[in-house]
C-alpha cells in the first residue's frame, strides 16, 4: 500500500469503522488506481455487487464518513468530479 492510501485510512474519523471493511476499501483503492473515469464507474458497480454478495455492507454513515475523508484535501475540481460519480451510483442502485 502506498503512502496516499496509508494516510486516508489512518484518519482518526475512520477508527471506530470494522478493520474487514477498512482492508477491502485498501484493496480497493489499490486496484481502482491509474483507471480512467470511464473505467472508474464499471469498476465500482462490481465492487459493490461482489461486496454484496459477501454480506459486507456499510451503513450511510460509514459512507458518508468515508467520502469526507476522500474529499479532505481535493480541490474544487476533485470534490465536483466525485460529487458526480457519488450520483451516478445513487442512479444505479
Amino acid at each position: 500500500m502506498n503512502n496516499q492510501n496509508e494516510s486516508w485510512m489512518n484518519n482518526p474519523k475512520l477508527s471506530g469503522m470494522d478493520m474487514s471493511k477498512l482492508a477491502m476499501l485498501g484493496q480497493l483503492a489499490e486496484q481502482g488506481k491509474g483507471k480512467s473515469p470511464q473505467e472508474l464507474l464499471p469498476f465500482l458497480m462490481s465492487a459493490a455487487s461482489r461486496n454484496k454478495e459477501s454480506n459486507l455492507q456499510f451503513s450511510s454513515q460509514e459512507m458518508e464518513t468515508i467520502i469526507q475523508v476522500l474529499k479532505a484535501g481535493k480541490s474544487q475540481e476533485e470534490i465536483q468530479r466525485m460529487d458526480r460519480m457519488l450520483q451516478l451510483i445513487k442512479m444505479m442502485r
